[in-house]
């Protein structure tokens, strides 16, 4: 049976199918969402968290271009921490532990509740394109969906393959079966995949745990919100518990190293580097005699507890053992043993910055079939892809995040022009050249004129926004009026408030800028009027920042220069003079849409790109969208 209304099909109900799905709908086209079972839709299959350093700063941006992650966790979370308060705010990053059924509960009613979006309990089988354009779905349970535009999502069930130690059967995840025939119809269609891999840990009964005995891990007494929607959190916090393995825990995993699936040959796919197994964690660090578990309760009603650092793909008996050695587990009994899952994912490199693929116009992927590991970094994926199919359903240009703007941009343009090297990506804040901009506290400011010129915001929301940056700036301007001397008395009040006192006259705003320094002091010492806390909380990191963020602001500008110098599509790598072949191999596979794009394929040299620009410069013409003094602007002369 097909639709009588083509639209958008979102296929997969994870974090990056929800969010793809909710924003094509809220702009306004209809969508179907294609997920195998209704009440696994956004399910956290791994750890029942979301956030962290790098991942915090994900979620809000998702949060700022209007998507659903960050309001779902406020609503559902049962610890709330800051991490890394006593560092920067450029690396800063909130956390919270979910109350997994009741976040799973929560996103369902979501989406239930969007009109122009529907569920449909089925399984794709197929991509049905013809003229390089998708048309639509093949399903399992028989007949097509018709569709203008495709966001294909689904996660691990690729070809998925369950391991716990000599046992393997085909799932996309516990409890799930595989999708076998998606991935022939996209190699069919000229895919290059490779093979990934994943893990969990086992889940432990909670009245089998000597709590008593361990470390307690406490939320923050004023949990901040993830969305700036959220006034505050009103939900009862839960502690999470510290515990640590020990040498007999090595020593068991050592010993059984043999039954790991992983170190026996029967996984063949890479497995993600900064999140490794705890058989992988004694032998590649095998000088440390213990390693941090995390006990962290699944929810409120829940009786199970996620042992965070323990992935394994260990025998279930091994997993008892090495558990059992562990203080507080002595007794622990497992309600589901950890296991690894292999799946199959696409070369990243084939698709554009907007998510689609270059291969097949309307087709466009999202999370881990691109290569990248972690809930935030599927669900920020979902929301661009879902975005952009429906721009390109609209006829409208893509919403593309530069690096220079948003976490999110940093993630996509690494995973289109660099790719993942072959293992699970996973976003850090160091991956970002303008990290010191690319804050948590700042990514509505930074995103949601976006947001809302897409329609995924509205106008009184975008109005809250504009009038805290503006209120931003007249007290910056304020701060820069007011001075102090090195007098007597200013010293002495400066002293008193805490503050360091003056050498040379200086404004109330370098002030503000020295280490340390808070607005409320400034307040104290009569340098400054009182204003709200998030308008005192930007000034004083802008001061602080200041003469870094002036340098990032120049340095962005001249990395747009090189973007604004483009390439066309069909440039032909393969006749410019001056580049080696392994050079033209690598950006005939990448395809980049601009010199500056080119410029970070890994590989292509300073050389090549001197040759690419003499190429430019000769062969120019009205079918390059650059000239002359664009040119020489980008090469800095």
């Amino acid at each position: 049976m097909k639709q009588s209304r083509p639209g958008i099909v979102v296929v997969g109900g994870g974090h990056a199918g929800v969010e793809a799905a909710l924003a094509a709908a809220r702009i306004g086209v209809q969508v179907t969402l294609v997920s195998q079972r209704r009440r696994e839709i956004a399910r956290m299959s791994c750890n029942p968290s979301i956030g962290g350093t790098a991942k915090g700063q994900l979620v809000r941006e998702i949060d700022a271009l209007g998507g659903a992650m960050a309001v779902t966790i406020d609503a559902t979370g049962i610890q709330f921490r800051r991490l890394n308060t006593g560092k920067g705010a450029a690396v800063q990053a909130s956390r919270a532990q979910a109350d997994r059924q009741a976040y799973l509960t929560r996103m369902l009613e979501t989406i239930e509740q969007q009109p122009s979006l529907r569920i449909v309990e089925d399984e794709a089988i197929g991509i049905t394109a013809r003229g390089g354009r998708v048309r639509g779905i093949a399903l399992k349970g028989g007949g097509e969906l018709d569709a203008e535009a495709v966001v294909l999502a689904p996660g691990t069930f690729l070809n998925g393959l369950i391991h716990i130690g000599e046992e393997t059967w085909p799932a996309g995840r516990m409890g799930e079966g595989p999708s076998t025939s998606l991935p022939v119809s996209l190699t069919g269609l000229g895919f290059r995949t490779n093979r990934l891999k994943t893990g969990t840990p086992p889940r432990l009964a909670a009245h089998s745990i000597d709590f008593g005995t361990l470390a307690v891990q406490l939320g923050d007494a004023d949990p901040r919100p993830f969305s700036f929607s959220t006034e505050r959190i009103v939900r009862r916090q839960v502690p999470c518990h510290v515990t640590r393995t020990t040498e007999a825990t090595h020593r068991i995993l050592r010993d059984n190293l043999h039954r790991s699936a992983m170190y026996s040959g029967r996984i063949s796919g890479v497995g993600p580097r900064y999140c490794p197994s705890v058989e992988d964690k004694v032998v590649r660090f095998g000088e440390r005699s213990s390693h941090i578990v995390f006990l962290e309760p699944e929810g409120y009603e829940s009786h199970e507890i996620y042992p965070a650092g323990l992935s394994t793909s260990l025998p279930r008996d091994v997993q008892e053992a090495f558990i059992r050695s562990i203080p507080g587990l002595g007794s622990a009994e497992l309600t589901v043993p950890g296991y690894a899952v292999e799946y199959d994912a696409v070369d990243s490199t084939q698709l554009s910055h907007s998510l689609e693929t270059q291969a097949i116009r309307g087709l466009f992927l999202a999370g881990q079939i691109n290569g990248t590991s972690g809930y935030e970094e599927a669900a920020a994926q979902g929301l661009m892809a879902g975005i952009n199919a429906a721009l390109w359903l609209l006829d409208r240009e893509p919403l593309v995040l530069s690096r220079s703007e948003a976490m999110i941009g940093v993630l996509i343009d690494d995973l289109v022009t660099r790719g993942t090297g072959g293992e699970p990506y996973r976003m850090f804040t160091s991956r970002a050249e303008t990290r010191l901009h690319l804050r948590e506290d700042n990514a509505d400011l930074r995103l949601t004129a976006h947001a809302a010129r897409v329609g995924l915001v509205s106008a009184a929301r975008l109005a809250k926004v504009d009038a805290l940056e503006r209120a931003v700036e007249v007290g910056r301007e304020a701060l820069l009026s007011v001075r102090t001397t090195p007098n007597a008395a200013a010293r002495a009040t400066m002293e008193r408030v805490g503050l360091p006192p003056p050498r040379m006259p200086m404004s109330a705003w370098a002030v503000l800028g020295l280490p340390g320094a808070r607005h409320s002091q400034l307040v104290a010492a009569g340098l400054a009027e009182v204003v709200p806390s998030r308008v005192a909380e930007q000034l004083e990191i802008l001061a602080q920042y200041e003469r870094y963020l002036v340098r990032l602001a120049d340095d962005a500008q001249e990395r747009r220069a090189w973007e604004r110098v483009t390439l066309p599509p069909t440039l032909d790598f393969h006749t410019i003079a001056g580049l080696s072949i392994e050079v033209r191999e690598r950006l005939a596979r990448v395809r980049p849409a601009s010199v500056g794009q080119a410029q970070r394929i890994p590989g292509v040299t300073a050389a090549a790109i001197e040759a690419l620009m003499t190429h430019l410069r000769v062969s120019r013409s009205e079918r390059f969208d650059v000239d002359g003094s664009t040119l020489e602007a980008a090469r800095g002369a």
